[in-house]
Parts: structure tokens; sequence; C-alpha cells
């Protein structure tokens, strides 16, 4: 599964009506591949995936995949709490032409380890693409630990895992107990650095939108050996990627969009709109900006 070293976790666009808007999500679409952007997830939790319907994301499958053209992969986040829901809409994926399908560890229900793999195995053996696999614990109150990780990466098209638990430890132990073409992705912009220097692959990233090209900066200063220079981007990105998270998540990030220009429409409920926090934010971004001759 090739998704290069930043894959944008992208935001839906919305109009002002609460659908999603398309000439929004095509102009978004180009700023991301302007920006560092090297392969796209569709319908993730930064794209409020529980709140869009199986019509809205087939709709938006089929529009970023004809947008993108074949510029960079485009990966549908597929995946549901509801194992005949998520191969119902696999399938469409499938069909419509995406690279890839992301399955995040179905939330709410709390499966164990065994009901993870028993989802996993049966959704990978009804589609031949490949499979990015998405622990995220705090949003789905479960672990899929790195024993199962690496038991479901023996599956021929399970190829990847983006990881957002937070734990190195537990991406260290999946990176030790897979084969060398399975990648580690990191769910969490603040550990892209620390990732790949235990060996990770890259990074499913929410801040890409807004500093996608600094991020790519950072991770070719690494691979190219100057691990000091890559310290001090990391450093200087570091309070940004928190302050992208300083709010439900995509409410800060569609708030430093717009700062941009990139409109995206706002959130729908349950989220809000961001309040009193936009102030903490602005001068994080400030700060950065006034810091962005490190990345010249």
């Amino acid at each position: 599964m090739e998704l290069g070293q930043i894959g944008t976790a992208m935001v839906t666009p919305f109009s002002q009506s609460g659908g999603i808007d398309f000439d929004l999500t095509e102009r978004l679409i180009e700023h991301l591949i302007a920006t560092g952007t090297d392969s796209l997830i569709v319908c993730g939790t930064t794209g409020e995936s529980p709140t869009l319907n199986h019509q809205e994301k087939s709709d938006i499958f089929k529009y970023a995949i004809e947008i993108v053209r074949k510029r960079i992969p485009v990966i549908a986040g597929t995946g549901t709490f509801n194992t005949a829901e998520t191969v119902k809409l696999t399938k469409q994926a499938d069909e419509l032409g995406a690279d890839g399908i992301m399955l995040v560890t179905p939330y709410y229900n709390k499966p164990d380890q065994k009901g993870i793999v028993t989802h996993f195995t049966h959704i990978a053996s009804v589609t031949d693409l490949p499979i990015l696999l998405y622990n995220i614990p705090g949003r789905a109150a479960v672990n899929m630990e790195a024993e199962t990780v690496i038991e479901l990466s023996k599956i021929k098209n399970i190829r990847a895992v983006k990881e957002a638990s937070g734990s190195l430890d537990q991406m260290s132990a999946i990176i030790t107990g897979t084969d060398n073409g399975f990648k580690v992705y990191s769910g969490d912009d603040a550990l892209t650095l620390p990732l790949l220097s235990i060996g990770g692959d890259g990074i499913i990233s929410v801040a890409s939108h807004i500093a996608g090209a600094e991020m790519q900066q950072m991770i070719r200063a690494f691979k190219d050996g100057d691990t000091t220079t890559a310290a001090l981007m990391h450093r200087t990105l570091l309070p940004l990627f928190h302050a992208v998270f300083s709010a439900p998540n995509p409410v800060p990030v569609k708030y430093a969009l717009a700062k941009l220009g990139i409109e995206t429409g706002g959130v729908r409920m349950p989220l809000t709109a961001f309040g009193k926090d936009s102030a903490a934010f602005d001068e994080v971004w400030n700060t950065f900006k006034r810091n962005e001759h490190i990345f010249q």
C-alpha cells in the first residue's frame, strides 16, 4: 500500500444548508495536493464520517476519485461499527475505483480482540483492495492490541495500520512483529518524527491541511540524515499539532483552513463552531507563521 509519507485525513466541506459542498471539496483537494499530501483519506474521523449517511459517503468517494484522477491514491474510509454495512460500503468503494480502504476498529459496541479479528478478516475476504487498519482507542473505546495487528497483517490485502493509540511502545511492537512490506503510520501529528525514528513509515495527518509542505520538509530532513534540523522543525510544528486538537476534531482545522482562504464550511451537530479557544489558536498560528523562515 503506497500511501507515501503524508496521507491527509481530509475534512468534509459543507455548504450553508449542511450538505456536502462539492465545489469546495475540489478546491480543498487541489490545495492538499499542492501542499504536500501524498495520499487522500476520505470519510475518516476528520471527515466527520459518523454524521455522513451511506449515500453521502458513496458520493464523496466518487467525487474525490474523479477529481484526483490518479495523481495520488484515494483511500475510502468505509469502516463502521456494523460489519454488514462496512462490507456494503467497501464493495461500493471498490466499484468506484478507490485505491484502498481504511477500516476503523468498531466503535461503541466494544468488541474484544477476537471480535476485531473476525470483523476485519471478513471484510478483507470480500475485496482485493489494500486495507489500512485504523486503531483509535480514544474514540472507539477499544484498543486493537499489537498482537492483533500482527495477526491481521498476515492477511494478504491488510497492508498498513494507522496507529492513533499514542503509544510508541505499541507501534514499535507492530513494526517488530510484521514483515517489511507492512506499513505503520502515526495517527497523531505530534508523533510523526518519533515514529520515523523507530522505523515507522509516516503520518495520516490532520495538520497537513495547513502545514503539509513544512511537514514534508521535516520528514525530508530526517531521511537525509539531518536530524538536528528535523528536530528543530518538529519543535516548531509541535504547538500547531497540539492546537489542531484543542477542540474536537475537525473544528480547529476547519477554522485554520479558513484563515488560509480555503473555505470548508462549518461542522455538523453534535459538533459546534470554534468558540473562546480560537484566540489561543490564533496565538499559536501567529507564532508558527513568524517562524516560517525555519522551513525556507
